[in-house]
């Protein structure tokens, strides 16, 4: 049986929970990060600290000895990521990561340990992190009526031998935009289902062997994955979304075919986390950082409401480690955080005096900027799963949001792979982890690899088109203007910005247009029951060397084309955009 989480106190640890209870996520541990003098050139090692300028750093590695701490390089060997290459996007400089230390030891002195550390010679300053935990929250309201699948209790509980149904009919977010992504369209193109483009998905824990998980997972490539079922589930419901198998029973991930990977930041932080993340991608990958953490609103304290919590970027190592991601030419997408927080707010401007003199706040679009594109979480239209959160595409009373937010998800009602919270699957449960499905995967975190998805999908394309790939930065600006627009709620308006929806069929315009062909259809394929039964039905007319779609169509049209090909000399002519017919004319 999976291990259920008991109540605990630690720093960062908790979050809410099934109506507004508290619940743990375990292992959300403080980090102490040291930020060297550049002049001094720091080099770590086994026997302790040495300068490779000749600076005296006696002083600092006798307290290191005596209070039983290591400093560690936080992104590698000093002289090999000071001679990274200069940025290939064309955007800020990525900052000196040579000077970026870790601190192992001295569990609960952080604090006390950083204001000594930051006297010491050879250290420019040191700060304290506070906990990362995943992006998720709780649900609200009672439970969606049980509709076609019988009674609640029993639809929780698989039993043993049964074959789990197939839920991709309560994945709203893949249909047609404004709904959804249009990931069935995307399906259709070369490429659209994620071919060739890697995901890596960054936070804590997963269940690896999920039975709807089995197609594209590589694994964990960094870090040890937390022994927690609520980080497990929280992990495993991420990469659903994503990369869901494309089968006969479960979900589908909105680009089935991508390989999807995982890098726990336990043992090595968050910064250390994404850092090798990138460096096991190419250009045109997507990082995914699903984690926030307290900010500077409540003076960086957890909270069980996560109000005041905000995307990792804005402390100075992780704002290091993403724009070196984005520098390669990877996409990261980052959680906003679902601290209720205008990110445009005085509040983020003030440096922490522990900060570097050199930081400045990246919520700021005047700023230096990591590239990244942050997730705000919108409201599914109401009606999903039979519960009403406001208008659609409206910001949910939790997202953070301001002009660094560039898009958004569904912020509730996703279905995926998972359990709930710590829990087994409330869509459906049972003895076996593997096999555990939600309804209620919520957050800023079911928000961001729903755009993950999206722009996997793009990727894929462009890739498969042999096009220029998108950097971070042209995601950003895609996913501006294209898409699905925010709206108003009570209180909420527009103006509170989440950014829009994704559309990936309205953004394949604006990355591929197209001129429009022309032919006469040699012959056709009536596609009557399509599959993956997610696909709409397609009159498929081969023209111009190519197989054309017409999603669809409608029974007049479809009787036109079948006698016209009967009477043994068709004159079927065709107008097509790419592979989609956008005009048809049948003479006689």
């Amino acid at each position: 049986m999976t291990e259920q989480v008991p109540p605990a106190h630690g720093p960062g640890g908790s979050g809410p929970g099934p109506d507004g209870a508290g619940f743990t996520y375990r292992g959300a541990e403080q980090e102490l990060i040291v930020v060297a003098q550049p002049e001094a050139r720091l080099r770590a090692g086994t026997e302790g600290v040495r300068s490779a300028a000749g600076s005296d750093l006696s002083a600092l590695n006798m307290f290191l000895s005596d209070e039983q701490l290591a400093l560690e390089p936080l992104f590698g060997n000093e002289e090999r990521v000071q001679g990274a290459a200069p940025p290939a996007d064309g955007g800020e400089p990525v900052p000196d990561l040579a000077q970026f230390y870790r601190v192992r030891g001295g569990a609960g002195r952080a604090e006390e340990l950083r204001a000594r550390l930051a006297a010491l010679p050879g250290v420019d300053t040191a700060y304290v992190k506070p906990g990362a935990v995943p992006a998720s929250y709780g649900p609200i309201g009672q439970p969606p009526p049980p509709e076609s699948f019988g009674e609640r209790d029993e639809t929780r509980r698989r039993k043993e031998g049964a074959v789990t149904p197939d839920f991709t009919s309560r994945q709203g977010y893949l249909r047609p935009a404004p709904e959804g992504v249009d990931a069935p369209w995307a399906w259709q193109r070369l490429g659209g289902s994620g071919e060739n483009i890697t995901v890596i998905d960054v936070e804590g824990a997963w269940q690896l062997s999920h039975e709807d998980l089995t197609g594209k997972l590589a694994g964990i490539v960094a870090g040890t994955p937390i022994q927690d079922v609520a980080w497990r589930n929280h992990g495993t419901s991420v990469l659903g979304v994503i990369g869901g198998d494309r089968n006969e029973f479960g979900i589908t991930g909105i680009v089935p075919e991508a390989v999807t990977a995982a890098a726990s930041f336990q043992g090595i932080g968050t910064a250390a986390a994404v850092y090798a993340a990138s460096e096991r991608l190419g250009t045109g990958d997507i990082i995914l950082i699903e984690l926030h953490r307290p900010g500077p609103r409540f003076d960086f304290e957890p909270r069980d409401d996560q109000k005041g919590y905000i995307a990792l970027e804005w402390w100075p190592d992780d704002f290091a480690a993403i724009r070196c991601a984005t520098a390669k030419g990877i996409i990261v997408v980052g959680a906003a955080g679902n601290g209720a927080e205008s990110l445009d707010d005085a509040v983020y401007e003030r440096r922490p005096h522990e900060f570097p003199a050199w930081w400045r706040n990246p919520f700021n679009p005047t700023n230096p900027s990591t590239g990244a594109v942050l997730v705000g979480a919108g409201a599914p239209p109401p009606g999903s799963h039979g519960r009403d959160h406001g208008p659609d595409r409206s910001r949910l009373a939790f997202s953070n949001y301001g002009a660094r937010v560039d898009a958004q998800g569904w912020g509730r009602e996703t279905t995926t792979t998972g359990g709930f919270w710590n829990q087994p699957g409330d869509l459906q449960g049972g003895a076996e982890e593997i096999a555990w499905y939600t309804d209620t995967f919520s957050g800023t975190s079911s928000a961001s690899p729903i755009v993950v998805g999206a722009l996997a999908a793009l990727q894929g394309m462009l890739k498969a088109a042999g096009q220029e790939l998108m950097t971070s930065q042209r995601a950003r600006a895609v996913l501006r203007s294209t898409g699905s627009p925010q709206q108003d709620a009570p209180g909420r308006p527009a103006s509170q910005r989440i950014g829009n929806r994704p559309d990936i069929k309205g953004a394949v315009t604006n990355l591929l247009p197209s001129a429009v062909g022309s032919g006469r259809a040699e012959r056709y394929w009536d596609e009557l029951l399509p599959y993956p039964p997610d696909l709409p039905p397609r009159l498929r007319l081969f023209v111009a060397g190519e197989w054309r779609n017409l999603n669809n169509p409608s029974p007049d049209i479809r009787q036109a084309v079948h006698s016209a090909f009967a009477g043994g000399q068709p004159d079927v002519r065709v107008w097509f955009s790419d592979d989609e017919v956008v005009g048809l004319v049948v003479t006689g």
